[in-house]
């Protein structure tokens, strides 16, 4: 029987985040990630959406005795897909890879009412550039769509419920790819 894991492309990748065992960098081929909301949340977050043209870095981990009740409740706004055909991977064993990923037609666009969170993004970066550094972390800006979106600035007070204290120099990488983007940073009212 093959041991099951995921695929993780957003704060999954930030390992401070989870404790699921045997994480490895890998590559999700036939997607991308994209900045969405949904009816579900208030505030925007990843999806990853089919794209044939598309591969994104991310993380497999192992989800212990077929148990995904754990992260099925952490990912509850996503379904999971079956993708283990789409992931490259260093494991030698047979595996079976899921995804997290929102149904096409049942996101849009962030908005001014539904932004993306700052100390999320935050979670994202400093987990990309942990596992595959600056060069990772900016292939993860430049394969993810949405960067047009308002972003709350809510470092002082984060709303994200996996929030991570960042290095100065992570914090600094994230401010400057952000303004290299040219990213419309709100302020809380």
């Amino acid at each position: 029987m093959a041991d099951p894991y995921f695929f993780g492309y957003g704060s999954l990748v930030n390992l401070a985040t989870h404790d699921f065992p045997d994480p490895r960098p890998a590559k999700l081929k036939g997607w991308k990630r994209a900045w969405r909301h949904t009816d579900l949340r208030p505030v925007a977050f990843l999806t990853a959406v089919p794209d044939p043209e598309s591969e994104i870095e991310g993380m497999i981990a192992h989800v212990p005795k077929n148990d995904w009740a754990a992260l099925d409740e952490r990912e509850w706004a996503y379904d999971r897909f079956p993708a283990t055909r789409s992931v490259s991977h260093p494991l030698t064993h047979e595996v079976e890879i899921a995804v997290y990923a929102v149904p096409q037609g049942r996101h849009n666009k962030p908005s001014n009412r539904h932004p993306l969170l700052l100390s999320y993004i935050d979670v994202v970066v400093q987990g990309y550039l942990r596992a595959f550094g600056e060069e990772g972390a900016d292939r993860f800006f430049a394969t993810t769509s949405g960067w047009d979106a308002p972003i709350l600035n809510d470092r002082a007070e984060p709303r994200y419920p996996r929030h991570q204290q960042l290095k100065p120099a992570e914090r600094d990488f994230v401010d400057d790819r952000l303004i290299r983007l040219s990213a419309r940073i709100e302020q809380p009212e």
